[in-house]
């Protein structure tokens, strides 16, 4: 049990603005800092929040470290963070957990490991990985309420009607997700947020190149979900979901509440030591993404059961 909890937040990289949000979440921020910081979303969205969505009791974010000194500084400026540390591990005796925001999953092991072996609790920005070795070593701390890893669109308010209403929904034939960017790291946006509702029903996968990335599920029940990964495109994060009497479509947009609920989650787990989310789900969800890359490359649908972690 963890009364009062000391977080480092650990990393960034190009296109993720994660340890801005999250640690202003946590902190609150400071207006000016965070305006020069150069993530205007982040100020854009965090502005018009009530001083009242801030903060969780009894928890701060106390130390900071980036690759790159000078972004540490804005963020520990932006976010009210009061310790800058020259080396990630400098760190490790001065908190009960780290927030790891950075999506360039090829990281997460390497950074993970030291905090993960001296017992501190570790979030770990979305995807968890993608190495099935790495992945047997995180299984572990997945199951006993270290780590958790997932997307924030897991807790995207925008889903919560058909989330509450799913029983009643009918039966499911048919889910899109759409997201742009990679499917590597912004597919779980779209796993996390559908199975979120659905549960894990996953059977194989099978990937098509075109102009974009479009994988499709097959479901035990050979129901489907298609998710089409843009690239290059206009801002969404989207998801359909149709069954046999009704259909339900959102747009989500709320990124504050995704990542306040997701925030709120990885706290109850340091107070309670129980696992935030089923650990075979999220392995599961890493099958999918290293099934969809074997489909790729191989160009065969592949079971999920080929992949063993």
């Amino acid at each position: 049990m963890v009364d009062r909890i000391n977080l480092g937040i650990i990393g960034i990289n190009e296109g993720n603005g994660h340890p801005f949000s999250f640690a202003a979440i946590i902190n609150g921020f400071d207006p000016q800092g965070m305006k020069e910081s150069g993530w205007d979303v982040i100020y854009n969205y965090l502005k018009i929040r009530d001083a009242s969505e801030f903060g969780f009791h009894k928890v701060q974010v106390t130390h900071a470290w980036t690759q790159d000194p000078e972004q540490t500084k804005k963020l520990a400026r932006a976010s009210r963070i009061p310790n800058i540390v020259a080396d990630v591990h400098d760190m490790l005796d001065e908190v009960d957990g780290v927030i790891i925001a950075r999506d360039d999953y090829e990281t997460h092991y390497p950074l993970a490991k030291a905090f993960l072996e001296k017992g501190k609790f570790v979030f770990i920005d979305k995807p968890l990985s993608l190495d099935t070795s790495e992945l047997k070593f995180f299984k572990k701390y997945l199951e006993n309420g270290k780590l958790m890893s997932c997307a924030g669109a897991r807790y995207a308010r925008e889903l919560d009607e058909i989330r509450g209403n799913i029983d009643s929904f009918g039966e499911l034939k048919l889910v899109r997700g759409t997201v742009v960017n990679s499917l590597e790291k912004y597919g779980i946006h779209m796993l996390d947020g559908i199975f979120s509702v659905t549960g894990f029903q996953a059977k194989s996968v099978s990937c098509f190149d075109a102009k974009h990335t479009s994988m499709m599920i097959r479901n035990k029940d050979d129901s489907l979900i298609f998710i089409d990964a843009l690239g290059s495109a206009a801002k969404t994060l989207q998801f359909d979901f149709w069954s046999d009497t009704d259909r339900f479509h959102a747009e989500t947009n709320d990124n504050f509440t995704m990542f306040r609920r997701l925030l709120a989650d990885f706290v109850l787990m340091m107070r309670t030591g129980r696992p935030a989310i089923d650990p075979e789900l999220v392995l599961n969800s890493m099958k999918v993404l290293i099934a969809a890359n074997i489909s790729r490359t191989e160009g065969r649908e592949v079971e999920i059961d080929e992949i063993a972690i």
